[in-house]
C-alpha cells in the first residue's frame, strides 16, 4: 500500500506531496479532478490543501475551488487526511470552501489494474534525485458517488472512469506534461498514463524525458526511457512523440483551468489542467482515441499563457 511520506520530512526542508483522482463520465464530456496536497516551505509549518475542479463542456466553464488548512495528518484507514477530508485506496470524501465557492464529494473507487511506478528503478524513489517522484496506485479505476458544487444540484457518478495518482518531492520540474487517457472507443480496458518533463540542472535545461505506460490489447507497455521525447505543447494541446508511439491531446475551448503551484524552495509555476481532453494514441499498427476521457496538464513558468489563473494561493493559507 502507498503510504503518506510528508510527515517524515525534516521541518526545515521544502517539500510537497499530493494524492489526486480524476473521474470522467464515459457518455458525455464532464469530469472531476480532486486533489489533496500537503506543502512545506523551509522555516514554515506545513499546510494542507483540498482542491476540486468539475468540468462540463455542455454547461460552460469549469467550476473550481480550493481550501488551505493547517498541516495534514496521517489517516490510519487511508492515505492522507486534511481537516475532515479523507483520501484513501477505497475512495475520497471531503469538502472545500473559499472565495465564495464550495464543493463537497463522497466517492468510492475501485481499481482494475496493478499500480504503476513511473520511475524505472525502485532506488530512484529513495534517492534525492530525481527531485520529483510519481506513481499511480490506481492507473485505471471506476467511481461511484456524488459531488455537490455550491448551491447547484448534486452530480451523481455511476460507473465513471478514471484513476488515482500520487506524487511528491522537493522540487517541481522546470516544465512538465501529464497525460492520462481512459474510455477509449472500442477498447474499454485500455488506458494511458504518461509524464514528460524537463529539469533544470544549473543554467541548463534537460531534454524532454518521458515515463509511463500504455495498457492496450491486454498488455502493458512501458513508455519513455533515456531517449528524449519530441514534444510540442501549447495551452490548447500537445503532441508527444516516442519510439513507436505518438500521443496527442487537445483541450476543448474554455475547459482549461490554471492553478498557481508553489515551488517548495520559493517561487511558483502555473499548472494548466483539463480533465475532459481528447486523447489519441497512434501505434505502428493501430490508433486509440477517446473524445473526452483524457487529462492534459501542462506545467509552465508564470507568464502569458492566456488562461485565467484561479484566485487561490498555493502553499499558504488564504
Amino acid at each position: 500500500m502507498t503510504e503518506a511520506r510528508f510527515l517524515d520530512v525534516a521541518p526545515g526542508t521544502g517539500h510537497y506531496e499530493s494524492f489526486y483522482l480524476r473521474a470522467v463520465d464515459p457518455e458525455r464530456p464532464r469530469g472531476a479532478w480532486i486533489r489533496h496536497t500537503t506543502h512545506q516551505r523551509p522555516g514554515h509549518a506545513p499546510t494542507g490543501s483540498v482542491w476540486c475542479t468539475y468540468s462540463d463542456a455542455e454547461a460552460g466553464a469549469p467550476y473550481a475551488v480550493k481550501e488551505t488548512l493547517p498541516g495534514p495528518v496521517a489517516d490510519p484507514a487511508g492515505w492522507i487526511a486534511i481537516g475532515d477530508s479523507r483520501f484513501g485506496p477505497a475512495g475520497a470524501r471531503g469538502h472545500a470552501s473559499a472565495q465564495g465557492r464550495s464543493a463537497s464529494w463522497e466517492l468510492a473507487m475501485r481499481g482494475d489494474a496493478e499500480p504503476l511506478r513511473h520511475l524505472p528503478r525502485a532506488w530512484m524513489y529513495r534517492a534525492p534525485l530525481p527531485r520529483t517522484k510519481l506513481e499511480s496506485p490506481l492507473p485505471s479505476a471506476t467511481f461511484d458517488g456524488s459531488i455537490s458544487l455550491g448551491d447547484r444540484e448534486s452530480v451523481q457518478l455511476q460507473g465513471w472512469r478514471g484513476m488515482a495518482g500520487h506524487n511528491w518531492g522537493a522540487e517541481h520540474a522546470a516544465t512538465w506534461i501529464w497525460l492520462h487517457g481512459i474510455a477509449f472507443a472500442g477498447e474499454p480496458g485500455a488506458w494511458l498514463d504518461l509524464s514528460v518533463g524537463r529539469v533544470r540542472v544549473g543554467p541548463l535545461l534537460t531534454p524532454w524525458i518521458a515515463k509511463g505506460a500504455l495498457q492496450a490489447g491486454g498488455e502493458r507497455r512501458r513508455l519513455g526511457g533515456p531517449r528524449p521525447a519530441h514534444v510540442t505543447a501549447t495551452p490548447e494541446g500537445c503532441r508527444v512523440e516516442l519510439p513507436g508511439v505518438v500521443v496527442e491531446a487537445r483541450a476543448p475551448a474554455g475547459q482549461m483551468v490554471a492553478w498557481p503551484y508553489a515551488d517548495p524552495g520559493g517561487g511558483e509555476h502555473h499548472s494548466l489542467n483539463c480533465s475532459i481532453a481528447s486523447v489519441t494514441v497512434s501505434l505502428r499498427d493501430r490508433q486509440l482515441h477517446t473524445a473526452h476521457g483524457g487529462v492534459y496538464e501542462h506545467g509552465v513558468a508564470p507568464g502569458a499563457h492566456g488562461v485565467e489563473l484561479q484566485p487561490f494561493p498555493d502553499g499558504q493559507r488564504g
